[in-house]
């Protein structure tokens, strides 16, 4: 059996995700959408709601689960005995970015593989930022994200109200 992670911090998860997600079910036995739960970077949503939106968007796919993590890629891997990881490509810039991290995950665990999948190009502008910007200025984004997800983003940043420092407001604004 060939089980797969899919790796990242789906904050919140979006029909991108979704569509590599889906299209990774189909190449691996098993697929494990590994919820990240402590990036770098400012989150809008915890590590529990994240895996929930995750779970509730891929449930209908019978050979994948969702799961947090913590710590390196690649020891998650060898904890739950995967031997790839799955990673979408948006654009260009995204190759550098996902290349150097598939030549450092191979230097920490040459045993696990990284299979890079192009996103379908009707997702390839969408990305967790994105959709955040969008919805934290009342925007809709009811084409790149399920209806429950949408309605946790609403919640969300009413929860939060206009005095919120977590989506920087840069491009879409102007």
């Amino acid at each position: 059996m060939i089980r797969a992670v899919f790796p990242g911090t789906f904050d919140p998860i979006h029909y991108g995700h979704i569509d590599i997600a889906r299209r990774a079910s189909r190449l691996f036995d098993e697929v494990i959408v590994a919820v990240y739960d402590q990036p770098s970077k400012i989150l809008l949503f915890p590590p529990d709601t994240r895996i929930e939106l995750a779970k509730l968007a891929l449930k209908p796919i019978s050979n994948i689960k969702t799961m947090g993590y913590s710590g390196l890629t690649v020891d998650f891997c060898h904890q739950i005995d995967a031997q790839v990881i799955v990673r979408g490509l948006r654009v260009f810039s995204d190759f550098e970015y996902e290349f150097r991290m598939a030549l450092a995950n191979h230097s920490l665990s040459p045993d696990i593989e990284v299979v890079a999948l192009i996103t379908n190009k009707d997702h390839s502008f969408l990305s967790g930022s994105t959709v955040r910007e969008i919805a934290a200025l009342d925007g809709d984004v009811s084409s790149m994200v399920p209806d429950y997800v949408e309605k946790a983003l609403q919640d969300r940043f009413l929860e939060l109200g206009s005095d919120q420092n977590i989506v920087p407001h840069t491009s879409l604004r102007d």
